[in-house]
């Protein structure tokens, strides 16, 4: 980095050039084993995973990172964005393009002068921010490469987390644990969300964190039917149940959680926390290493069948977590995963229970896997809160 960007206030790399240094070795080891001769990342998280960057204007067309064994990585952005891509990237060679459609013949030039455009070229082609305009672009320009989907390859890499990925993660979810004690703290009859997520937020500031803001679901009574609805102003009353999913963040690790509540009493959200405590509390027994995601998914299957309600659970059981927690492409906990768990993973089990008049609640945990079993991140108990 050159003495201007480096003198720019807070910008820089999270973790140092060594931990970037160690990712890539191990993207290059499962790239040789997948047979590829350049691999071409293209989503958010896994630039931010390799790069350091967060790709924050690369809505403007992919900014891939192309990346060769034993070869210097090269990233290509707009050239508008390289004042933000610097000082934010461990990545040292970058090269430009000016317009959109300059995207796939600068990335093609790239892959030429690698030699590789007779050769096996990975895609992220089931993430998000690769368009199939772009890939019919680089097919193109590069008629003799032979494509193929590497859309999983870096998310089982990124899936094991090293001390300081870790430590990170720990110190999100001390926000995330700051933020749930303000939203049980302020329930009171004629509060309205938008006025709870305020004052989270506040509390989340004071403690010296944040929130990852486009994730926040914050709902009341009648509106804890809508799946990830954003908060609004609509007051709590009596009666009426809570419910809330967010994650603190801390350089881009998101670690987040669910909880619900009741102001008063109500019947069906009750039944419908106590069973999903229940398939919470099997699930995370039945994580350890060696099993498979789809194992753990089957346990929590099996204690609603043995309640006689399984549709109750109409989504997957959880899913990898990590930099962007909603990337495509990451180990997922749903029925016949073959993904075989590890020790370091981290994972978030959101149990949300659909109930038959459509009142979405349930609560979650978000855990490190561990050579023995799961530890739970959380200080917060995944009870009920009862205002």
């Amino acid at each position: 980095m050159t003495a201007t960007f480096a003198e720019i206030p807070l910008t820089g790399l999270p973790f140092p050039i060594s931990e970037y240094d160690r990712r890539h070795r191990k993207v290059f080891a499962a790239m040789e084993q997948a047979n590829l001769d350049a691999l071409v990342v293209t989503s958010h998280g896994r630039l931010q995973y390799l790069s350091g960057y967060t790709g924050r204007g690369a809505h403007f067309a992919p900014f891939p990172l192309i990346l060769v064994p034993g070869e210097t990585p090269t990233i290509v952005v707009r050239e508008y964005d390289i004042g933000g891509v610097r000082p934010a990237t461990c990545i040292e060679n970058i090269v430009s393009y000016t317009e959109q459609f300059q995207f796939a013949p600068v990335s093609a030039d790239v892959i030429r002068r690698y030699g590789l455009q007779c050769k096996r070229i990975g895609l992220e082609l089931g993430c998000w921010n690769l368009a199939p305009a772009d890939v019919t672009a680089l097919q193109a320009q590069l008629p003799d490469a032979t494509f193929v989907d590497a859309s999983r390859l870096v998310a089982k890499v990124a899936a094991v987390k090293t001390e300081q990925e870790i430590e990170a993660m720990r110190f999100a979810m001390n926000i995330t644990d700051v933020a749930v004690l303000a939203f049980q703290q302020s329930l009171r009859e004629g509060i309205m969300e938008a006025e709870v997520v305020a004052h989270l937020n506040c509390e989340v500031e004071k403690a010296g964190g944040g929130l990852r803001a486009p994730s926040i679901t914050l709902l009341f009574g009648e509106r804890t039917k809508l799946s990830h609805g954003s908060p609004a102003r609509y007051p709590i009353r009596n009666n009426e149940p809570a419910f809330m999913e967010l994650g603190g963040i801390k350089d881009g690790y998101c670690s987040g959680l669910v909880r619900s509540a009741v102001l008063g009493r109500h019947m069906e959200a009750e039944l419908l926390h106590d069973l999903s405590v229940e398939v919470l509390e099997a699930v995370i027994s039945a994580i350890r290493p060696g099993v498979t995601a789809g194992q753990v998914d089957a346990v929590a299957r099996e204690v609603l069948k043995r309640h006689g309600r399984p549709k109750l659970l109409n989504h997957r059981v959880g899913y990898q977590t990590g930099i962007n927690w909603t990337e495509r492409g990451d180990i997922s906990l749903e029925p016949g995963c073959t993904d075989v768990l590890a020790p370091n993973m981290t994972l978030h089990m959101p149990i949300i229970l659909c109930g038959e008049t459509g009142y979405l609640i349930g609560t979650s945990e978000h855990v490190l896997v561990t050579k023995r079993g799961a530890e739970i991140l959380s200080r917060t108990p995944h009870t009920l809160y009862r205002g």
